[in-house]
């Protein structure tokens, strides 16, 4: 099924809720979703069960979720598994992304090395958002062998953020490849465009103009980043 008839499946199907999460801060639900004769499963998270946090605005993170698909899909790497906005659900509005079948046990930390040499888009995907969580368990691989992220609640903060137990490639050149991707990233972040608008609907204008920026300093420094000096470079847990 191509990611539109999910996407279509998402936003319109009927929602039933099959279980929760519990390995998760906020309420997360197993869903399934049924249109006609398509049924998928799906992974809700509710505003109303996002827990306040400090330094994130209230009732903002699953616009966030929606705002990472966007990103990804934006830049072509399609890393991150459909996701949409509903604004009616069993619990209230939230995030609504397609659920990936996968192992759990298998994950960052006991990567074969083949799979994590594929992780460096991964690394700049999670720069550019500001990805204040990528836990070892936020990137997950199917039964067809592709590699998809999950979890992006926390990102897009206009202060620098990044938390990550990725730093595998810190001080590389970044391919060139992935350089002209982000390239034509950038292009589709300067207004008038209609992908800065649909990011607009999620993120607030200093969110915007701070992706802008780390977006401009990526491709001006063309190396990947090594971890913050005085500042925290891991997500807790790490898994």
């Amino acid at each position: 099924m191509s990611a539109n008839s999910y996407l279509s499946i998402l936003k319109n199907g009927e929602i039933s809720l099959e279980g929760q999460f519990l390995w998760g801060s906020n309420y997360t639900l197993l869903t399934k979703v049924r249109l006609e004769e398509h049924e998928i499963d799906a992974v809700y998270k509710p505003i109303r069960g996002e827990r306040p946090l400090w330094d994130f605005p209230r009732a903002s993170l699953a616009k966030r979720e929606v705002a990472a698909y966007l990103v990804s899909e934006m830049l072509g790497w399609k890393m991150v598994p459909p996701t949409i906005y509903r604004e009616s659900g069993p619990l209230g509005a939230g995030s609504l992304q397609l659920f990936v079948e996968h192992d759990p046990e298998y994950h960052y930390f006991n990567f074969r090395p083949q799979d994590r040499q594929r992780l460096g888009p991964v690394v700049l995907f999670d720069v550019l958002i500001n990805n204040a969580d990528r836990k070892g368990g936020h990137v997950i691989i199917d039964r067809e062998n592709r590699l998809w992220l999950i979890d992006h609640g926390v990102c897009f903060h206009e202060e620098p953020k990044l938390r990550t137990v990725i730093w595998d490639f810190a001080g590389q050149n970044i391919p060139d490849e992935l350089c002209r991707d982000i390239q034509r990233f950038r292009e589709k972040l300067t207004p008038p465009s209609e992908p800065f608008d649909t990011l607009g609907q999620y993120l607030s204008p200093r969110e915007l103009a701070a992706l802008v920026h780390r977006t401009d300093q990526l491709l001006a420094a063309r190396v990947f980043p090594y971890p913050p000096e005085h500042s925290r470079p891991y997500p807790w847990p790490l898994v």
